[in-house]
């Protein structure tokens, strides 16, 4: 599986969903909240495709705890996709890399909620609209009040095809003084120079298109 869908890995505790199901046969802890310490981080990772409604909810209630998140799915048909983090454990930090290939209609949000101070939350959001496709993208921030010195940030990058439709709808509720927020939303489009380096190099307009997506994909 983790060269099918090209994940990184490394020594860590694995929490593994396939088409939004637990898989306990790839997984070395249970899908539950993150009560404990780990020695080693904590990698979530999500593949597959989803339909209908899919939800993904990642608790981390123990102190200085490393947890990453690794998505990589798909839709074929309309789909929402819910991410719901909440970290209270003080000075445990939550990064996370999200891709999602959209090939029809997709509505995808996001929620990082902050319940201690010095907690961080890092999430990177990329989608890949097909042609013709709808995605509204939608990121919110919480840091409670009382919850000081928290790290937010919640990035959406975008690349689409033909007649493919974007709506991003990011936002923030900042109670607490933070160490660092910040909230990002941009469409990629490869540059006049880039294509003409690809044509040069003797790539046609189809493996140009395959490449500078490959691209978008994997530059995290």
């Amino acid at each position: 599986m983790w060269n099918e869908f090209n994940i990184k890995t490394f020594p860590a505790e694995t929490i593994v969903y396939r088409d939004g199901v637990y898989c306990p046969e790839l997984s070395t802890l249970e899908n539950a909240p993150i009560n404990k310490k780990y020695k080693l981080p904590v990698h979530i990772i999500y593949v597959g495709e989803i339909d209908s409604e899919k939800r993904l909810e990642i608790n981390v209630n123990t102190d200085n705890q490393q947890v990453f998140l690794t998505v990589k799915t798909k839709n074929k048909k309309p789909a929402f996709f819910n991410i719901f983090i909440k970290n209270t454990g003080k000075i445990s930090e939550i990064h996370g890399n999200v891709f999602i290939e959209n090939m029809s209609e997709l509505k995808y949000d996001c929620v990082a909620e902050h319940l201690s101070g010095d907690t961080t939350i890092l999430l990177k959001n990329k989608i890949y609209a097909c042609k013709d496709s709808k995605s509204v993208l939608s990121g919110t921030a919480i840091i409670k009040q009382d919850c000081e010195n928290c790290v937010s940030d919640i990035a959406f990058s975008a690349m689409r095809e033909t007649g493919a439709k974007i709506d991003f709808m990011p936002a923030q509720n900042i109670s607490a003084i933070p160490k660092a927020a910040d909230h990002s939303a941009g469409i990629f489009e490869p540059t006049d120079a880039q294509i003409l380096y690809l044509r040069q190099a003797g790539l046609g307009i189809i493996e140009i298109k395959e490449v500078t997506k490959e691209a978008f994909m994997n530059d995290f």
